[in-house]
């Protein structure tokens, strides 16, 4: 799912391109939307998209005085316009696409579909940062992060963040210590090895913990494990020993 934002001048452009995204390109969600250059700035800070559909010609401030304006470009561009001059110049700014209004289904498509590429070699260029960052800081595991993929995106979460990990059909939900969950699409033995040196143990086989936030061992109620945060953990029979042994080390 590519995350996105409209920002245009008029209302009914706007409604317009939704629904032509809606009709022919339904891997794009339109997560905000603005009507000049200062609002967009404040949506695009908002929602941190994956692309912005962005007018050029706006009263006041531009589309290219909203680019200028922002640091770091972190998302990909398709310029909307009513002029091919305006355009033209748009590609000049290194946009990925333009599109001309009245807006083609086709070259919408097309334009999209460039833009998923990009947003993709994005994503792998981040894995491979982290990569990296993992073989040149292999001793300082918790400043490790592990790239979480969903639905939206690929994240990348400090384990030392991650609280727990439970099971959920063929899917993991990651409970992280903002309160934040994340589900994952991959089930949990997958991760199971993987976060082992990082403190982690598996108290059941639908669950995965983070040791730093165990707050007990309960022994009532067939055993489970009382987090800080008040959630309960089971504990299966066959693993207490090994856990009451991971614990008091």
């Amino acid at each position: 799912m590519i995350r996105a934002v409209i920002i245009d001048d008029e209302a009914n452009n706007i409604d317009n391109l939704k629904a032509l995204l809606l009709r022919h390109c339904p891997q794009v969600k339109i997560e905000g939307h603005a009507f000049d250059a200062d609002a967009g700035r404040e949506v695009i800070n908002s929602v941190q998209p994956d692309l912005v559909f962005l007018d050029i010609q706006m009263p006041g401030k531009t589309g290219f005085d909203l680019l200028k304006s922002i640091p770091k470009l972190a998302f990909e561009i398709i310029f909307v316009t009513g002029f091919d001059q305006y355009g033209i110049q748009a590609i000049r700014f290194s946009a990925i696409d333009y599109l001309l209004k009245p807006i083609d289904p086709q070259d919408l498509q097309t334009a999209v579909a460039r833009a998923a590429d990009k947003i993709n070699e994005r994503q792998q260029n981040t894995q491979i940062q982290n990569l990296v960052q993992l073989l040149l800081n292999s001793q300082q595991k918790s400043e490790h992060r592990i790239g979480l993929s969903s639905a939206k995106e690929t994240r990348f979460v400090k384990t030392s963040e991650i609280v727990r990990c439970q099971a959920e059909n063929n899917y993991t939900i990651f409970f992280l210590q903002s309160g934040e969950q994340i589900l994952v699409s991959k089930p949990m033995f997958e991760y199971d090895e993987i976060l082992a040196d990082y403190g982690f143990i598996r108290p059941h086989n639908s669950h995965l913990v983070n040791k730093t936030y165990v707050k007990s061992l309960i022994k009532e109620d067939s055993g489970y494990l009382l987090m800080q945060d008040g959630t309960k953990v089971p504990v299966s029979r066959m693993k207490k020993d090994l856990i009451r042994k991971a614990l008091s080390k």
